[in-house]
């Protein structure tokens, strides 16, 4: 995997300028994918002020708030990663409430928010409408490899070794399913961005990956 070095800086205004380019007239759906020692949510709300400063309106939704109720998502346990891996995200209320509605021909009337998972209760967030060139920025884990329509998708990526070294205690249980995602999804292989994010003060844009 080769990799061209960039600051953090210049990390997002390269991928501000990437966004940026897409259409005018049209929806730009993005994915900042990664693990939570990735910290996705961090690049998207970097990105915000750049993309808005190039003319575009900007949603923050996170997929942390579109997970199945805890009836659902912690049927099988608290701490089993197939169940992490496949169960928890509600991809299809992702795709209707969010991704669809910003589909070409789209109404543009978007949800935010949809479940409060501490909680466990809808946050009753209200619609907005987004008008055509807005971007959505949408961080999560998991993300890709599930058919979930993006138009531009982004993947930090780790070795398993620092992954490893960088999941908290209590979220280690999930290592195996972030091993499960390398190998079944491919997340480098799908993306249209792949940044290695081995040490996160020195990110690497990917320029070539491996078989």
């Amino acid at each position: 995997m080769r990799a061209r070095p960039v600051s953090p800086p210049l990390l997002v205004e390269e991928l501000a300028d990437r966004i940026a380019s897409a259409p005018r007239p049209s929806w730009v759906r993005v994915a900042l994918d990664g693990a939570p020692a990735t910290d996705p949510g961090r690049l998207a709300d970097d990105l915000v002020d750049p993309l808005r400063l190039r003319g575009r309106e900007v949603l923050r939704v996170s997929a942390s708030d579109f997970l199945r109720p805890a009836s659902l998502r912690l049927e099988f346990g608290r701490s089993d990663p197939d169940a992490f891996y496949t169960d928890w995200l509600d991809t299809g209320a992702l795709v209707r409430e969010v991704l669809g509605p910003l589909e070409p021909g789209g109404t543009g009337r978007v949800l935010p928010a949809l479940w409060d998972s501490a909680r466990d209760r809808a946050t009753r967030a209200p619609y907005v409408t987004l008008p055509p060139g807005a971007v959505l920025l949408l961080d999560g884990t998991l993300l890709l490899g599930r058919d979930l329509p993006f138009d531009l998708a982004v993947h930090l990526w780790l070795s398993e070794a620092a992954l490893a070294r960088r999941t908290l205690g209590e979220h280690r249980w999930r290592l195996p399913a972030y091993t499960r995602y390398e190998h079944e999804a491919r997340p480098s292989q799908v993306a249209d961005i792949v940044v290695r994010v081995e040490d996160p003060r020195h990110p690497a844009v990917v320029t070539e990956s491996g078989s």
